[in-house]
Parts: structure tokens; C-alpha cells; sequence
């Protein structure tokens, strides 16, 4: 809205008429001003804008603003120029783009001192001590920018020994509802473990559900808050009954295409990149310039990714399938230049092509780590109920995985992307590995 109406403020300025009293506005202004919506919009979130967290803070956002407010300068001179029917002009382009500048500062500048103040503040109230809702309050404690999570207090149930503060455990009252009402709660997170045997107080769960208290499910939590599915807190019986985990032939009719269309959109985007890696690669260590390597597929299928050679030729001369690491000796070069930016992925383009991977979706492992894995993590071949990815979800919110910690949590955010995966969500992640690219989180 700030855009569409920064482009409408910016020609009213440019083309009032003090004599006549009246507005020469342009006939395309409709299309135009959706047009630098759009692309501020793609550029803003290319940059981290709408990340949940600014690891930067403040400084770091307006340093952010500022990039993608020059870079949206730049894209949007372009459209002009390969567009003219969209060319506002100078005069009225360059007081928009100062409106939506001034703008989005004080709209953001605002949304944060409105959080500050608990405007948007959810007072919850957890159910359970024990280590489930000792990582309720971690969570709640992450500090960055937007973050509205207040947890008023802790009330057990049927807890022998208690691991949160003593101070913040709730003294007893009449009722769940007596409690919610005191404290002013909105939501209630369920955080434990044995539910069996009238764990739950159900009946009280319900009245506060009647009054417009939410009423969560740790996995629901954890889902909504980090986007990822917890292991630890998961059940199959949740798995089963829950939402998602659609699939269905239109489904995967409009994903294939839109695979086919944004793999031959980057294939000709990077055209002129692909072909100075693969003689740099020839120049510094001969032939190949492509690796070849065995992964799983979608239903367990193996198949042969593509991907640009980033290592020496006797890189696992032992024939020992190795975790790629920080700093790794088998590098070459340029293969420490292409997997910073993420260039060795882009023949997995012909790997879509052929329908063998998507462009988003779980990242494909070797069979040898996957019957690892497979033993040691719950759940770990749900990942492939569909296509794995030359990007996705687990890659633009967690770093490089190189041990089984990093493959558990990199398969919680895995989980979810099978779950909720959307056309909408495939484009945000797009966005999102522009951004990862640009500043270089999690490559090796």
C-alpha cells in the first residue's frame, strides 16, 4: 500500500496544474505503481527485510533499506527502459521513490516502538515445568526485532521435579480459567510429555477455548514460531491427523511448471557465469569441469546430480563418503569461489529439467548418509515423499550441515517445507536464497 500510494503521491506532486486547479495524471499510473510495488517488494525481501530476525539490528536495517532501496532504483531504470509504456518519468519517479523511502522508515520505525510498548504482545501461559517448557522459554527469549512472545508463567502438571525458575511457576488457583483470567492470558501452550490418565485438563481446556483463549500444541508452536517441525515434541498421531502433507495431481502440476519455468528463467540469467566457471575450472585443475554423484530421490529413487566440480579430482580417493567441513583441504580455488556463491548448484538446472529434482524443496543426500541417518532420526524418509531441491527451506534458515545435530535440525525445517509447501512458499524461498547468496549465510 505504501508503494502503490508513494508512485500516486509522487505524480500528483509532478503533474498538478496550480493554473487549471486539476491533475494530469498518466493512464498506464495503475500499472506502473504496481509494477515498483512488486519489485521493491522481491528486492526488500532478497535482502533480509522480512526475515523474522536482523542480526544487525537497527544499523543493520537501515543498512538493508538503503541497499534495496538503490537496487530497486536500479531494476526499476531498466524496466523503464525495456518498457516504455511503463516509464513514468524522472521528475515523478524520483519524488515517489523519496516518498516510499521516507515511508517504510517511519512505518518501521513505528511497528517496533508499538512492539516495544506490548501492542502486539501475546501473553501465554505454559502448561508443564519440565524441560519441554524450559525450551518454550528459550524461544521466547530470542531477541530480535517484531519478537512479541511474553510468557506471564509455568503451571505444572503432574510434575514430580520442575526445571524452570521456581519464581516463575504460577501459584495455584481455582481453575485454569481463574488463572487465565488473572493474568490476562491469550494462549496456552500444552508443553507436556504424558498426556495419558487425565494429564490434561481437558474440561478446563475447553471452557478457556470458549472465551477466545487459544489453545496450542507444542508442535503447532514450534511450527508457527520457527518454522520447522520438532522432532522432540512430535507424535505420528499428529503427523496423521493434522493439516498438510497434501498431495495431489494439481499440486503437482502447477509445481512442475513452475519449476520449468524458473529453471529455464536462471538457466539464461546465468548463461554468461556458467561458462567462465566451467574455463576456470578447466585452467586451474583440467577436466572434468562437471561432478557427477549418486543421491536419493524422491520415493528413495537414487539419481545422478550435476554439479560443478568445486573439488580435487582424488577428493575421496578412499572411496569414504565425507561431510563437506569449514575450511575443507579438497577444495580447489575456484571451487571455494563457486560453492561461496553458490555457482556449483546451478547445472542441477538440467537435473529439474529432466524431472528428477524440483527447484525447491528438501536438499538431496548420498545413499550412504541417508541409511545413516534413516537409523538414527524419526520421521527422516518423510523428506522424501517429494522431489528434493536445488534450494529449500532447511537451506535459507539453517547453515551448512556437516554432523547429525545439524541433520536433525535441518530435517525439522525439511519436515516443514513437505508439510506446508505452497507456490507462494516455493517463491518465498527464491527470494529468500537470493539473500542468502548476497551475504554469504551457511555456504562452504
Amino acid at each position: 500500500m505504501v508503494f502503490v500510494a508513494s508512485i500516486y503521491g509522487g505524480a500528483a506532486i509532478r503533474f498538478y496544474d496550480p493554473v487549471g486547479d486539476f491533475y494530469l495524471l498518466p493512464t498506464d499510473l495503475p500499472l506502473q505503481a504496481f509494477s515498483f510495488a512488486l519489485v521493491m517488494l522481491g528486492v526488500m525481501a532478497a535482502v533480509g527485510l522480512y526475515s523474522a530476525d536482523l542480526p544487525d539490528g537497527a544499523m543493520g536495517m537501515m543498512v538493508r533499506l538503503v541497499i534495496a532501496f538503490l537496487v530497486g532504483l536500479g531494476v526499476m531504470t531498466l524496466i523503464f527502459y525495456l518498457l516504455p509504456n511503463l516509464y513514468l518519468g524522472r521528475g515523478a519517479f524520483g519524488l515517489s521513490w523519496f516518498i516510499a523511502f521516507g515511508a517504510v522508515i517511519c512505518l518501521r520505525l513505528a511497528f517496533f516502538r508499538w512492539t516495544r510498548l506490548g501492542i502486539f504482545e501475546r501473553r501465554i501461559l505454559v502448561l508443564g515445568t519440565g524441560t519441554r517448557a524450559v525450551n518454550v522459554d528459550l524461544l521466547a527469549r530470542r531477541t530480535h526485532f517484531g519478537t512479541n512472545l511474553n510468557i506471564v508463567g509455568f503451571l505444572p502438571l503432574l510434575a514430580t521435579q520442575h526445571h524452570v525458575q521456581p519464581s516463575r511457576i504460577l501459584s495455584e488457583e481455582a481453575s485454569l480459567l481463574a488463572a487465565v483470567r488473572k493474568h490476562v492470558v491469550t494462549e496456552i501452550i500444552i508443553a507436556v510429555r504424558e498426556r495419558r490418565g487425565g494429564g490434561l485438563p481437558m474440561q478446563e481446556l475447553l471452557e478457556c477455548k470458549l472465551t477466545g483463549v487459544k489453545v496450542t500444541e507444542l508442535s503447532s508452536f514450534y511450527e508457527r514460531e520457527r518454522g520447522q517441525l520438532r522432532i522432540d515434541s512430535m507424535n505420528a498421531s499428529w503427523l496423521v491427523f493434522g493439516d498438510g502433507f497434501r498431495q495431489d495431481t494439481i499440486r503437482e502440476i502447477v509445481k512442475r511448471a513452475f519449476d520449468v519455468v524458473a529453471s529455464l528463467m536462471l538457466l539464461l540469467m546465468t548463461l554468461p557465469f556458467t561458462i567462465v566457471t566451467a574455463l576456470l575450472i578447466l585452467m586451474e585443475d583440467g577436466a572434468p569441469i562437471f561432478y557427477r554423484q549418486q543421491r536419493v530421490g524422491q520415493g528413495g529413487r537414487p539419481f545422478d546430480i550435476l554439479k560443478f566440480r568445486s573439488m580435487k579430482k582424488d577428493a575421496e580417493k578412499d572411496g569414504k563418503p565425507r561431510w563437506a567441513s569449514a575450511q575443507d583441504d579438497r577444495t580447489t580455488r575456484v571451487g571455494r569461489v563457486i560453492r561461496k556463491l553458490r555457482i556449483d548448484e546451478l547445472p542441477q538446472i538440467f537435473n529439474v529439467l529432466r524431472g528428477e529434482m524440483s527447484f525447491v524443496g528438501p536438499r538431496p543426500e548420498r545413499p550412504f548418509f541417508v541409511s545413516e541417518l534413516a537409523k538414527e532420526i524419526p520421521y527422516y524418509n518423510a523428506r522424501h515423499s517429494i522431489k528434493p531441491g536445488i534450494t529449500g527451506w532447511a537451506q535459507v534458515r539453517y547453515p551448512y550441515g556437516a554432523s547429525l545435530e545439524d541433520a536433525i535440525e535441518k530435517l525439522q525445517y525439511d519436515l516443514y517445507y513437505v508439510k506446508n509447501h505452497t507456490l507462494f512458499l516455493d517463491i518465498m524461498i527464491l527470494f529468500e536464497t537470493v539473500q542468502v547468496v548476497l551475504w554469504g549465510k551457511g555456504a562452504r
